[in-house]
């Protein structure tokens, strides 16, 4: 398979923990390669934009203030098969359900801050690095 994008966010959780580097470490030693990097504070308008699919459920307005409450680093992984490697790599959704070693078991502090974001497919992929990231901005290595 040709080398894929997918896109990843650390969220406020995880770097509050200052856990980056070992998040970072999970993807690199699964042969994903950071492409594009950014350390942002994520703005509520911004924020909307890239849940608008959650807007009518429930949980949205608890998603926007937790994801707009600290810094965020934003990231699109390259690699063979990327999309599904990272969800692999960042494990269930839910930190209790997660397989050990996988970065929402080992850094999650629950299903709402579960510590990492990643595309559920190459479709999203390309949405959400569109929403984040000029093409110059993406290093094809």
């Amino acid at each position: 398979m040709a080398t894929q994008q997918t896109f990843s966010i650390i969220k406020p959780n995880a770097v509050s923990k200052n856990v980056i580097g070992p998040i970072i470490q999970k993807f690199e030693e699964n042969s994903l390669k950071v492409a594009a990097a950014k350390l942002v504070v994520l703005s509520k308008a911004k924020c909307e934009e890239f849940y608008a699919e959650h807007k009518e459920r429930p949980f949205f307005g608890e998603l926007v203030s937790f994801m707009t409450s600290g810094p965020v680093l934003l990231m699109v992984l390259s690699g063979e098969n990327a999309v599904l490697k990272n969800r692999e790599i960042m494990g269930a959704t839910n930190p209790a359900e997660a397989a050990e070693g996988t970065i929402r078991k080992l850094f999650g502090d629950s299903v709402g801050e579960n510590a990492v974001h990643g595309s559920d497919s190459e479709e999203s992929a390309n949405r959400e690095i569109s929403l984040f990231f000029e093409k110059n901005e993406i290093v094809n290595s």
